[in-house]
């Protein structure tokens, strides 16, 4: 079990080591998308133009936020997937999928940190339903690196339904949120074509 700057930095080349080797065993990447224990600062989990301690608003982040489930695919583990706390029967269902399964599991989960995302805790959960509603953080598995299955949301919302409810977005210009909702549908559009091969 790790976070977002252990997992997608500092510990990446262990975690690849072991996945390359299909070593047997279930790693969980808590992502709440930064250095949250050290101060809010920015991690390659972060989103781009978010607002952290070392990304402060006159320069927020300028990268994408890194594709660690990409990146795990590529080694054509058993066994990937992302998950919200918002969604918790998906994610035990996930968690039990993966126990079943033998060699390198990965899940990733999203989870919201209150202090570095600017937002009240009561919000945690809604927030991350809305992370899936807007496909910023889509719901979907991976089988031996090829195997694409999407869970496709009923209910889609604007990317900016996700964005106006945390203060890390709240210097975002109408065009960057324009921006922001092109790059989330471009994503989408090739996880479609990857769950249509």
């Amino acid at each position: 079990w790790g976070g977002d700057g252990g997992t997608f930095d500092i510990g990446l080349q262990a975690l690849s080591g072991a996945a390359e080797r299909n070593e047997d065993f279930l790693y969980i990447c808590n992502d709440n998308e930064g250095y949250m224990n050290t101060g809010t600062q920015r991690s390659s989990a972060t989103p781009l133009l978010a607002w952290t301690t070392t990304t402060p608003i006159m320069q927020p982040k300028e990268n994408p936020k890194k594709d660690i489930v990409a990146i795990m695919a590529d080694h054509q583990i058993p066994y990937a997937a992302t998950a919200s706390i918002a969604y918790p029967e998906d994610l035990i269902r996930k968690m039990e999928k993966a126990k079943k399964i033998r060699g390198t599991r990965f899940i990733h989960l999203l989870s919201p940190c209150p202090p570095g995302w600017k937002i009240p805790s009561e919000l945690s959960v809604k927030i991350s339903r809305l992370a899936v509603r807007s496909r910023v953080f889509p719901l979907y598995e991976i089988e031996n690196g090829r195997t694409y299955v999407l869970q496709e949301e009923s209910h889609v919302v604007p990317v900016e339904d996700y964005l106006k409810l945390q203060g890390r977005f709240g210097h975002l210009t109408p065009k960057d949120i324009e921006e922001t909702q092109k790059r989330v549908d471009a994503a989408w559009e090739r996880l479609l074509r990857k769950a249509r091969c």
